[in-house]
């Protein structure tokens, strides 16, 4: 008889809002920080700015935000390491990409 397997838990999307506190908005340094650290989850990760959603993982997409200072982002997330990235990704708004 052969053993059986439990399905594959169904990947889970986790959102998380995020508000751009640094003065200069998000620019090339903190894009390419953004983007860097997507880069390590497994997860697939977009930012929403209005009507506009672009690939987390791609600096020159996150530039294409122009999310200056006070602009509100989506961070979305789907996939087995979902919440860990929304952490992460969430801190560096927090701390302002230091």
């Amino acid at each position: 008889m052969p053993e059986a397997f439990p399905s594959p838990k169904a990947p889970s999307e986790l959102t998380r809002q995020v508000c751009v506190i640094s003065e200069q908005g998000l620019h090339a340094r903190p894009a390419a920080k953004l983007a860097q650290t997507a880069q390590r989850f497994a997860s697939a990760i977009t930012i929403t700015c209005g009507e506009q959603e672009v690939d987390a993982k791609s600096i020159l997409d996150i530039l294409t935000l122009a999310a200056g200072h006070g602009a509100n982002l989506t961070l979305r997330a789907t996939g087995h390491d979902a919440g860990p990235a929304l952490d992460e990704l969430a801190a560096l708004f927090k701390n302002r990409f230091q």
